[in-house]
């Protein structure tokens, strides 16, 4: 038998996932020599053996990698012997052409859940099990290669009989870095003013305990802590809104694994399709968003104006542990003050979660950074993002055109992500959060930090939104690098063409909240026209006044009277809320900037329908209006006609007086609204598409993760013969900005 080598460099998500000992069985089941390394980020392997075995070995790398490994061929080669007489792992290294992937944090797998439940078991009821497939990645990295000395865990010593699993490449836990069991590994602690801290098995006793009494507790998990309670308890539940400042946000529920396939309680909870189960099973044990039943056990008040509760499964083995022993759902919130992100350290949450919080349960295994739940939602029989978060990101996208230089995008000002974009790679960041808020903007600055130094690139540019008085513009500015800015309606409409590159022109309709447009008007309800570099405006909404500015966003009633005005109606509610004197300082353009943007229409509909005049949080008047929707109803017809700029432009102004007829229910004013904007979205595409030819519609911004404007506009589109593109791997919210933003700089600096 003729003996050959060659060598194999393996990119992707390689790391972190058991990849090499992955190889190290192939290897042997296929009599090979050689060795594996990780190199880079990449795996590097040589092996030796008959071209028959080679060949098999090379076909199985790929095909038959671990499943939470996303594995792809960079390079083979044939190469000279080494006469390896075994096949061995090999310390990593670091070389100068870097292919490096962080890897997400994991879920528990079955095997380790099994094992968490074996009483024969050593590591039974040991809330820290992992294995190669399973437990926290991202979160525990301080720096690359992934090595346990590179991780939080690398100041637990492995007792004896860890090590011996650590060494054997036949174990499960062969090089699995955050390798733990009770006598060498993290611990719980319990503490709360009543008594002294208790660890361990007593620690999760005393939490049970607490949920079981209508208590709130703080639990540090895997990338943050998360306030619980019991999510059937009415009292626990209103207490946990008023201490924490949040009187009507949805709250997430944690539900146990029951049943065959873990979906049992969640069942009970809501009707979940074929989809959202899959979703909710996911590796990543993303909060799902589902309908809930009518006739669910759960507290009035977690999710208030809404038909949908977001449900998540335990994804920890703590998780696994507390929502098992407690038996039923908890409410499972970011540990955090309101519009912050998610505490990490036990003294400081401690300290500043304290109000809210009756105990804690802590434990010892260091956070290396924050990273929250990841949110998904089914809108037109697709799985997409709301929020990027644990499991989900950091997330990497393919560029169809590389940066001159390696460039960081900071996003825009709320749900803040950065991105950072190299070669043809670009990685977002999970979620950040807004940036009103001193830890918010440190939090911001160390996730910029963190992405270039895990990487191992270093942005030589830095890329920001337009406005001027944003936080991240500032920082851009002050960072000592070059910058370009870029307006955000051309972020959100380059994020689409980038996640579905192609030649051919796009009309992508952006409509959000406001943002700053290139005419310093504050646009919302906008249609460009082209590809990243080159938009033109082509459609839009008429517009009308924010009275009190910035406050319109927070208090959907004075949108609802701007429009009223505008139509020459009367509406008493808003009238007494002072809308005299706001009719004054608008009429003489003191605080009443102009805006053509939808979702403040969204905001105008739901004030007029009497379900939200002032909202507690973003998006909720909009998302009360979608919840009243149940049958689909007929149109109000909307004028679109050309403006004096050539812009399609649609009157709303026809949707005011059918708002006010209380003739109708609620719910067909709201469906009516819906089906309106829809047909005209409809027209507003078909308009263009007689001027320009354009047959790619994309849809991008907040207003359009509303699922019955969203499903109904596509059902539209679909029977119009336009291909319709509507972000998968990226939330349509403002955290798609940052990517969008190094689409978008990249082609203007590609036409210079």
């Amino acid at each position: 038998m003729n003996t050959e080598a060659q060598r194999w460099r393996i990119g992707g998500r390689v790391q972190g996932v058991g990849f090499r000992p992955f190889v190290y069985r192939l290897a042997h089941a296929c009599s090979l020599t050689g060795w594996v390394r990780n190199d880079s980020g990449a795996v590097e392997i040589h092996a030796e053996g008959s071209a028959e075995r080679l060949k098999a070995f090379g076909e199985s790398l790929v095909g038959r990698a671990p499943p939470t490994a996303r594995a792809h061929l960079i390079d083979v080669k044939p190469v000279p012997l080494e006469s390896s007489g075994a096949f061995l792992i090999l310390t990593s290294t670091v070389g100068r052409d870097q292919q490096i992937t962080v890897p997400m944090d994991l879920f528990t797998c079955d095997e380790c859940v099994s094992e968490l439940r074996d009483p024969a078991s050593r590591r039974y009821r040991y809330p820290f099990i992992n294995c190669t497939q399973c437990g926290p990645r991202y979160t525990i990295i301080r720096q690359l290669p992934y090595d346990r000395r590179n991780t939080t865990l690398a100041q637990f010593a492995l007792c004896p009989e860890c090590a011996t699993e650590y060494s054997d490449p036949l174990d499960r836990r062969f090089h699995a870095q955050p390798l733990a069991c009770p006598v060498c590994g993290p611990a719980l602690y319990w503490d709360d003013e009543r008594a002294g801290p208790v660890r361990n098995t007593a620690a999760l006793t005393a939490a049970v305990a607490a949920l079981r009494n209508g208590q709130i507790i703080a639990m540090r998990g895997v990338g943050g802590y998360h306030l619980l309670c019991d999510a059937a308890n009415e009292s626990a539940v209103t207490r946990l809104r008023a201490r924490k400042g949040r009187p009507a946000k949805p709250f997430a529920i944690l539900v146990p694994w029951s049943g065959d396939g873990g979906l049992d309680c969640a069942n009970r909870l809501a009707q979940i399709s074929a989809l959202e189960g899959a979703a909710l099973r996911d590796p990543a044990r993303p909060i799902v968003l589902v309908a809930r039943r009518p006739q669910a056990e759960l507290a009035a008040d977690i999710a208030p104006g809404l038909r949908e509760i977001g449900l998540m499964l335990p994804y920890s083995p703590l998780h696994h542990l507390l929502v098992e022993d407690f038996g039923g759902p908890l409410v499972a919130t970011s540990g955090n003050l309101s519009g912050e992100p998610v505490l990490t350290l036990p003294d400081e949450a401690q300290r500043r979660l304290r109000p809210i919080a009756d105990g804690f349960l802590h434990h010892d295994r260091p956070i290396a950074r924050p990273a929250d739940d990841a949110v998904i939602r089914v809108v037109a029989g697709v799985v997409r993002p709301v929020r990027l978060g644990r499991g989900t990101a950091p997330l990497e996208l393919s560029l169809a055109v590389q940066p001159r230089v390696p460039t960081l995008a900071v996003g825009a000002h709320g749900k803040g992500t950065v991105a950072l974009a190299w070669g043809d790679r670009a990685v977002v960041s999970p979620h950040i959060g807004d940036y009103s808020t001193p830890r918010g903007r440190a939090m911001f600055a160390q996730v910029a930090a963190d992405l270039q130094a895990l990487y191992g690139v270093r942005a030589e540019l830095v890329v920001h939104d337009a406005h001027p008085d944003f936080f991240s513009t500032r920082w851009a500015r002050e960072s000592g690098l070059p910058t370009t800015a870029v307006w955000h309606h051309q972020a959100h409409a380059a994020a689409v063409a980038g996640e579905y590159p192609g030649g051919a022109p796009i009309l992508c309709f952006t409509w959000d909240g406001i943002g700053l447009g290139p005419d310093r008007d504050l646009w919302g309800g906008e249609a460009l026209f082209g590809l990243p570099g080159a938009w033109r405006h082509v459609a839009s909404f008429r517009p009308f006044c924010l009275p009190g500015g910035e406050r319109a966003a927070r208090e959907p009633w004075r949108s609802a009277l701007a429009v009223c005005w505008a139509c020459g109606i009367s509406w008493p509610v808003g009238e007494r809320r002072g809308g005299a004197l706001l009719r004054q300082a608008a009429d003489n353009g003191l605080n009443a900037p102009k805006t053509t943007a939808v979702g403040r229409l969204f905001d105008a509909a739901a004030a007029l329908l009497g379900v939200c005049l002032t909202s507690s949080y973003e998006g909720e008047a909009p998302m009360r209006l979608e919840a009243l929707c149940e049958a689909e109803v007929p149109p109000v017809p909307l004028p679109v006609g050309r403006d004096g700029r050539g812009i399609w432009c649609c009157d709303w102004r026809p949707l005011v007086p059918e708002l006010l007829d209380f003739r109708e229910t609620s719910a067909f004013r709201a469906a009516q609204f819906h089906a309106s904007l829809a047909h005209a979205l409809c027209h507003q595409a078909t308009a263009v598409r007689d001027d320009t030819g354009v047959n790619r519609i994309g849809l991008a911004g907040g207003v359009f993760q509303n699922r019955v404007l969203t499903e109904r506009a596509q059902v539209l589109l679909d029977a119009a013969g336009f291909e319709v593109l509507i972000p998968q791997r990226l939330p349509l919210n403002d955290a798609a900005i940052s990517f969008g933003q190094i689409i978008e700089a990249t082609a203007l600096h590609a036409a210079i």
